[in-house]
């Protein structure tokens, strides 16, 4: 399911987001401060070419570049 980050709260925006750009495997040895990359992935939804997604199997959300979502995702 597809969340519109405009619909969550600017706090839990934020700890989504920090949440992501802290998980293993995302910052590929990136030396940039947090509030930094938190703000990269920011910019990123507000421009469109990021999306949350929320697996309500996994109980989870992930960050998705716009490419990256299954087409079915959009079709719901």
């Amino acid at each position: 399911m597809l969340i519109p980050y405009e619909m969550l709260e600017a706090e839990t925006l934020t700890r989504l987001l920090e949440d992501f750009v802290t998980r293993e495997g995302t910052d590929n040895g990136d030396e940039t401060p947090l509030p930094t990359r938190v703000e990269r992935a920011r910019h990123a939804l507000h421009k469109g070419q990021a999306v949350i997604l929320f697996d309500a199997e996994s109980q989870q959300c992930q960050l998705l570049l716009k490419h990256e979502v299954p087409r079915e995702l959009w079709e719901d």
